[in-house]
């Protein structure tokens, strides 16, 4: 099973539990019925996001400084910027 599937396995398992409990189908309190179940949407997207701004925040606070990496791409630029010149383009 791919990744998307079972991305839409689990999109369509939720979805279905869901509209179970919007619809009535399932019997629950009814004041879960009218003062949780209606909001369920809206707090998962604002959940989601959220999540997603913390994973990227973390990504940008754990980013690594890679000496190896930046000696690379200094000498990519050396070398465009002495192509550049070959071609006539002043560059700095």
């Amino acid at each position: 099973m791919t990744r998307a599937q079972q991305t839409i396995s689990l999109a369509l398992l939720v979805t279905s539990v869901y509209l179970a409990f919007a619809l009535h189908l399932v019997p629950v309190n009814a004041k879960i019925q009218d003062e949780i179940i209606p909001f369920l949407p809206l707090w998962s997207l604002v959940s989601f996001g959220s999540w997603l701004l913390f994973k990227l925040g973390w990504g940008v606070f754990t980013f690594n400084d890679v000496p190896q990496a930046h000696k690379e791409l200094m000498a990519e630029i050396e070398i465009a910027k002495k192509d550049l010149k070959a071609n006539g383009i002043d560059v700095d």
